[in-house]
């Protein structure tokens, strides 16, 4: 069922889960705000929230290359000591997310970093295929703020499917593994280089590729 964003806000600032984790809850509680929290409770999602506000200064940059060479990923993990900085359950972590960073091809970590000119200008293009589809005028300001979910589930690695586990966001996934290590995690930055970017080239299925490689 579809779910009112004044539900949404209610049940992030009772939970602190992330607002898509929110959306999906009410969603699958019928838009009921109890069972909604209990399911984020089940998930993890609430507690983790509640250890987001700690300062986590410890953790690894870790590297990824794929296909001889052709993709390159760094990316910085912070958690909060250096004693689980250095656990396999953190380490294996962060190697998920420099393989996603290479698969799936974020531009930006979280959607708060996307640049105001950025969302404006994919806003107007939204606005002139709605438009162009006959789609009334009143209705399609509503319309584009509905389609933006497919720009940010694209551009901002939290909110792109794992690919692993694609019913799974890596907003979802983080949540996950702060509940079970017990401490604040964050992706703090990445960076990704692709062989010959900008340059003419036979287009690649990074993401189809990368999982060939992987024994799920």
């Amino acid at each position: 069922m579809a779910v009112n964003a004044a539900s949404v806000k209610e049940l992030r600032e009772k939970t602190g889960a992330g607002m898509l984790d929110c959306k999906k809850a009410l969603e699958e509680a019928g838009g009921d705000l109890t069972k909604a929290s209990e399911i984020l409770r089940e998930k993890g999602l609430a507690a983790a929230a509640n250890k987001a506000g700690r300062i986590a200064t410890e953790g690894v940059v870790e590297s990824y290359i794929h296909g001889g060479g052709r993709v390159g990923v760094l990316v910085e993990v912070n958690c909060e000591t250096d004693f689980v900085a250095k656990t396999e359950q953190f380490r294996a972590f962060v190697r998920d997310i420099a393989m996603q960073i290479a698969a799936a091809n974020p531009t930006y970590v979280r959607r708060e970093e996307v640049p105001q000119e950025a969302l404006d200008k994919e806003r107007e293009i939204l606005k002139a295929q709605a438009l162009n589809e006959g789609k009334p005028a009143h209705i399609v300001d509503k319309m584009v703020e509905g389609r933006m979910s497919k720009y940010y589930e694209e551009f901002c690695l939290m909110e792109q499917s794992f690919i692993k586990d694609p019913d799974k966001t890596i907003s979802a996934l983080l949540n996950e593994k702060i509940s079970t290590i017990g401490e604040n995690i964050s992706i703090r930055r990445f960076a990704r280089f692709e062989l010959g970017e900008g340059l003419e080239k036979k287009q690649e299925n990074f993401a189809e590729e990368v999982m060939s490689q992987v024994k799920l």
